[in-house]
């Protein structure tokens, strides 16, 4: 598992390779601008494929920089979701799973992504990618699911954050427009979310993983168009289409998850025609900050396992 040694040798959170793999662009679709970002590979071997990374709810492409940086040998295209980060929202349409899908399509159209492309979401984004795959079998090789959201919100022991969650956001609904913003920005929120969310005991790490939140967790276009996107993460799951996913697909859990349920990852797997489970210890829903490395060797062998 990756961990840093806080006390006595500190190490960087990121190579000093990541930033010349960086290189940031923007693709008008729909008549909206889309910013993204590839990360191409040092060295191109017989291993490099290109993956096509969708990011959690409320978040964008910082937070899976950490998992790149950890596959030097591939090509990373992260877009900021539509309403999300660097990216403007939806013009005309709701932020849903199906207008996310077809922004993908969209997306991959642009950029000239064939079906060789491999597909990779995070919690939020496994519902996104997860639905894209079903709508469209063949568009991609393999399917990549971290922290995948496996069962509906409302079960299990995570139904209790997720109506409180569903309390907040209808509570920003419904106050004045700008009181309505001050409160999905708050960073005392944002600060008790991350808190709750975060397992690693190593302090370094925690302080960059608090850092990351509060810089872009309130980084979304508007009130309504976060609204609409919350009501999308709470109101589909993975495992609703997980029969009509029959390409090789990668679940890679937290131990600790209460978001994403490793029970639930257990159900999702056993649904999944061609699907593999890798669970990582000591990690709830932050895989792709606090354990990167092991993610990062799983993706690996998985795809060696499954070249398209």
């Amino acid at each position: 598992m990756d961990t840093v040694d806080t006390e006595s040798s500190p190490r960087p959170l990121f190579s000093s390779d990541l930033e010349g793999r960086t290189a940031p662009a923007e693709v008008v679709l729909a008549g909206a601008r889309v910013a993204y970002w590839s990360y191409e590979p040092l060295r191109v071997t017989p291993e490099t494929r290109t993956i096509l990374v969708v990011h959690g709810f409320r978040g964008d492409h910082h937070g899976l920089l950490r998992v790149a940086d950890q596959l030097p040998e591939m090509r990373l295209i992260m877009p900021d979701l539509p309403g999300f980060g660097s990216s403007a929202a939806f013009a005309a349409d709701e932020h849903s799973v199906e207008r996310y899908g077809r922004f993908l399509a969209e997306l991959m159209a642009a950029l000239e992504l064939g079906p060789e492309t491999v597909l990779l979401g995070h919690s939020f984004g496994s519902i996104v990618a997860g639905h894209f795959v079903a709508a469209n079998p063949g568009a991609v090789a393999e399917l990549i699911l971290i922290n995948p959201i496996a069962a509906p919100a409302l079960e299990g022991a995570k139904g209790l954050m997720t109506k409180l969650a569903i309390l907040y956001y209808e509570a920003a609904a419904r106050l004045p427009r700008r009181l309505g913003q001050a409160l999905l920005r708050s960073q005392l929120i944002v600060r008790v979310m991350s808190e709750a969310m975060a397992k690693t005991p190593d302090r370094a790490l925690r302080r960059f993983v608090h850092a990351q939140h509060s810089a872009y967790f309130s980084a979304f276009a508007n009130r309504d168009s976060l609204l609409e996107a919350f009501r999308a993460s709470v109101g589909n799951h993975v495992s609703e289409i997980a029969n009509r996913l029959t390409l090789p697909v990668l679940l890679i859990a937290g131990e600790k998850d209460e978001i994403a349920e490793l029970t639930d990852q257990h159900k999702l797997l056993a649904m999944l025609p061609d699907g593999h489970l890798d669970v990582i210890p000591g990690v709830g829903h932050l895989i792709h900050y606090e354990t990167p490395e092991p993610a990062a060797e799983f993706i690996r062998r998985f795809l060696k396992d499954h070249t398209a």
